[in-house]
């Protein structure tokens, strides 16, 4: 449930009209200029968009704003929403198996399936670079990968009860990586062609709206494959809320075979609408007449054409910026602080009892949270600091973090005899994630926009997806890391049942199977849950204090200093 929003925001930013102008105002900076600080030209692109009413109402105002794009806005939510869905049903998979008694270890493993996300750089070049003319830049790989997308979850849906060891048998959790992974790699470079698109589908004044359906379709594509998923499979909730008394079961409506089954059909009809249906226009660079805005000449600053190796020899530049080297260190060591918490509460949650249905249930509260947070939170981060943001949120993620260590450590106390839990206990538990989510996305929203800030629009998406990747990279290693090592810290006694005298340790799976078959119980004696969540907290007060200044420092570095090509105005 506590999940860091493994989301890409191509372009991010505010959420409100606005305006261009010309590069030619930015503010040049050296060594011996005053403290770094901007004028007003340096965000002249934020001044309100004189051609809407500001004193109408909001519904007019949005539509003044969003005219001309508004099938374009419609086609990006959809595309993202179904990049979610492959992400939400691999969100669900440790679900799952931590129902079946799989040990951390084990969830690490799995857990190397979000990876390619984290790794797409390494491919994104050619994305970017190679394609086909008459099909376009951007559809020559997204409708593709769709295809393959729907055409994996067919064949996956007639394998995966075999794999989960729904038929008899443990969980192959090793072949479950493999096959999630491919997946996985799918989804991931179906992302890269779709950020690239959203750059060029939406006009200038309005790509700032690309993070929001990003932000909002991932989330309701992550819901449709996570939340919807469990609380459908679940007999539970199935019984509880969708069935009468005379026809309550013990499976729920659904499975994972038919639900991926179902979503393979959709990947396929809907990409092939898209595929006949859409064509690629450029709106990103306006003509001197467009909606009756005038463009001044040389304002315009095409997304350059470069080829596989060119965009490697790019990303190499990107890399050599001095100001770049900061921003590697905090993409990929600042999450390690919230690793232990989001990676593995909710798996703990399901160790205690508390049913899978129940999680999904709690997901429901926040998902619509979820989607109005990155609009709410947009104003904030539109202006030149927007890692401020980030910097009062950091602290507060961290006490959260050992909120929910107090609350594991709470729920057990309140379980029912028959093994279930006060209405109380969750109603805690959605309270401690609403606040976790306003955290988190606090955090990644303002990141986000500081990357679209500072990435260099001439180079596309190439930019924008290695700092995104390394943002991504920066949230899946701590995570896998911790599930590895936690095991470590955990200690089992085997004891006789209904006494406290211990047999001997039982901390292997072979040993805690071995107690429970001579009828003792196999008891947690120290939980290195509480370990984990410690040390990453300690290690999260450190990094702040590291980092907090170098991270105000890179808000005052114009975002010229950022840029790998000049404007084409100062060329």
């Amino acid at each position: 449930m506590a999940f860091e929003p493994d989301v890409d925001f191509s372009t991010a930013g505010g959420h409100f009209p606005r305006v261009y102008l010309p590069p030619e105002h930015e503010r040049k900076y050296s060594d011996d200029e005053d403290d770094g600080e901007y004028n007003d030209e340096d965000f002249a692109h934020l001044i309100p968009d004189p051609n809407v009413d500001p004193n109408a109402n909001w519904f007019k105002r949005t539509h003044d704003t969003l005219k001309g794009d508004i099938s374009s806005i419609l086609l990006l939510l959809f595309l993202y929403l179904l990049q979610g869905v492959p992400l939400g049903l691999i969100g669900a998979i440790p679900l799952l198996l931590s129902g079946k008694h799989v040990s951390y270890g084990s969830q690490a493993i799995f857990s190397f399936a979000y990876w390619p996300f984290s790794l797409k750089l390494l491919w994104a070049p050619i994305v970017d670079s190679v394609f086909s003319k008459r099909l376009g830049r951007r559809k020559s790989w997204m409708v593709p990968c769709q295809y393959l997308i729907g055409a994996f979850m067919l064949y996956l849906s007639y394998k995966v009860n075999d794999i989960m060891g729904d038929n008899g048998g443990s969980p192959n959790v090793v072949f479950l990586m493999l096959i999630f992974l491919p997946l996985n790699f799918l989804a991931a470079t179906q992302d890269i062609a779709v950020d690239g698109w959203a750059l060029t589908m939406l006009s200038r004044k309005n790509v700032g709206y690309a993070s929001t359906c990003n932000a909002v379709g991932q989330t309701a594509g992550y819901f449709l494959g996570n939340i919807v998923f469990l609380a459908l499979e679940s007999p539970t909730f199935c019984n509880d809320f969708l069935r009468s008394k005379e026809n309550y079961k013990d499976t729920g409506i659904i499975d994972l075979a038919g639900y991926v089954f179902f979503w393979g059909w959709v990947f396929i009809v809907t990409t092939t609408l898209v595929l006949v249906l859409k064509r690629e226009v450029d709106k990103s660079v306006p003509s001197n007449q467009n909606n009756g805005e005038v463009v001044p000449a040389g304002e315009e600053d095409e997304e350059l054409e470069l080829g596989v190796a060119e965009s490697y020899a790019v990303l190499y530049k990107i890399l050599k910026l001095k100001s770049i080297h900061y921003m590697v260190a905090i993409l990929l060591t600042g999450k390690l602080a919230f690793a232990a918490s989001d990676g593995m509460t909710s798996l703990k949650l399901i160790e205690m009892g508390i049913p899978k249905d129940r999680l999904a249930g709690i997901g429901v509260f926040l998902t619509p949270m979820q989607i109005m947070l990155p609009w709410m939170i947009g104003k904030w981060t539109a202006g030149p600091r927007p890692l401020n943001v980030f910097l009062l949120a950091f602290p507060y993620r961290i006490f959260i973090g050992g909120v929910f260590a107090a609350l594991v450590w709470w729920t057990p106390h309140f379980s029912l005899p028959d093994g279930k839990f006060e209405y109380s206990v969750y109603i805690v538990w959605i309270t401690g994630y609403i606040f976790h989510q306003l955290a988190t996305y606090s955090m990644f929203v303002s990141m986000m926009a500081f990357i679209a800030q500072i990435s260099d629009p001439r180079i596309g998406g190439t930019y924008m997806t290695m700092l995104n990747t390394l943002n991504n990279l920066g949230g899946n290693w701590p995570v896998t890391v911790v599930l590895a090592v936690t095991d470590w810290f955990t200690y089992k006694d085997c004891v006789v049942k209904g006494t406290k005298e211990i047999l001997y340790a039982c901390n292997t799976k072979v040993l805690a199977d071995q107690c429970s078959s001579g009828g003792d119980v196999c008891e947690v004696a120290v939980d290195g849950y509480f370990i984990s969540v410690a040390i990453c907290s300690v290690i999260g007060v450190i990094w702040y204090k590291v980092f907090y200044n170098k991270i105000k420092y890179l808000q005052k570095i114009p975002r010229s200093q950022w840029r790998v090509f000049p404007s084409r105005s100062a060329e």
